[in-house]
C-alpha cells in the first residue's frame, strides 16, 4: 500500500547544530570529503484507503513542521521504498 512521506528540514538559513556536530565528527572516522551535513526528520503517514497528499500537506503545515524555521516536502512512495529506507 502506498504511503505518504513527509521530509522536514531546517531552512537553509537556520543554523543546524546537530548537522555541524556530525560534520565535525566525520574526520575522526576517516571521512574527509564531506562539506556539510544537515539533519532532518522523515515521517511516514499511512491513510485508510487512498493516500491523500493534500491532507498530508495540511498535517505537515499545521503539526509536523514549524514553518518559521523548517521546510517540508510531501511525496507518495510504495511500501517497498519505505522498507528500503530503513535498511
Amino acid at each position: 500500500m502506498p504511503r505518504v512521506v513527509v521530509d522536514v528540514m531546517l531552512k537553509p538559513e537556520i543554523l543546524d547544530p546537530q548537522g555541524q556536530a556530525v560534520a565535525n565528527a566525520l574526520p575522526r572516522l576517516g571521512v574527509s570529503d564531506v562539506a556539510s551535513v544537515r539533519i532532518g526528520r522523515r515521517i511516514e503517514i499511512e491513510f485508510q484507503g487512498e493516500p491523500d497528499l493534500d491532507r498530508a500537506r495540511e498535517i505537515a503545515d499545521k503539526l509536523l513542521a514549524n514553518p518559521v524555521i523548517e521546510d517540508f516536502t510531501v511525496r507518495l512512495v510504495e511500501a517497498d521504498e519505505t522498507a528500503d529506507a530503513r535498511s
